[in-house]
């Protein structure tokens, strides 16, 4: 794709999306994402300044692209977990707090429905295929809920793992209290509620 630089020179981009959606994780890590310019994200990406608006439309609609992406690689990753462990909720638990420490920017972006088109397609796609990684999970319990208790199970199990990963992402947890490793300390945490689940 060629596209213009700063300059307004022509400018070859092999991936220009995919470049100005890691730009965005960079500047949601440095920032967060309420600082985040399309203005900006062209020139870490060496474009001109229209360049973003050209595949995003504005700011929602660039974001809303960065949390669809951000809930198909939650799912990728809750997959992988389930391929490469026994697949319990504790597994997942962990998967999912890993997820969130290794992909912060995303994470922060991705509960925070002001910040995008919440009835995007693509968007409502990719957190089904994410919602759907954790209902396997408590589907998998030896005594597995069906109906209402299935779907409080998997509200219970997704607050859990979510609201440790914010507490380590904000910093409120201390050492001494869980160590320095997040995958050892949601471990110990998890399990405590969900060892027996696999």
């Amino acid at each position: 794709m060629t596209e213009e630089d700063a300059a307004g020179r022509p400018y070859h981009h092999g991936n220009l999306r995919r470049a100005l959606l890691a730009a965005a994780a960079t500047a949601i890590e440095e920032s967060g994402p309420a600082a985040l310019s399309l203005r900006d994200l062209a020139r870490r990406a060496g474009v001109s300044h229209a360049a973003p608006a050209h595949h995003f439309g504005d700011k929602a609609g660039l974001l809303t692209a960065f949390a669809t992406e951000g809930y198909q690689m939650l799912a990728d990753t809750l997959a992988r977990v389930r391929r490469e462990t026994d697949g319990s909720l504790l597994e997942l638990g962990v998967g999912y707090v890993m997820f969130a420490v290794r992909h912060r920017a995303h994470f922060e972006v991705m509960f925070r429905p002001e910040l995008f088109h919440r009835d995007d397609a693509g968007l409502a796609a990719a957190q089904q295929r994410a919602r759907a990684a954790l209902r396997a999970g408590v589907a998998g319990l030896p005594a597995a809920p069906a109906g209402e208790e299935a779907a409080q199970t998997e509200l219970a199990a997704w607050s859990i793992v979510h609201g440790f990963a914010t507490l380590w992402l904000g910093g409120v947890l201390r050492p001494d209290q869980v160590g320095d490793d997040p995958e050892t300390a949601a471990r110990l945490v998890i399990s405590r509620l969900f060892a027996k689940s696999g």
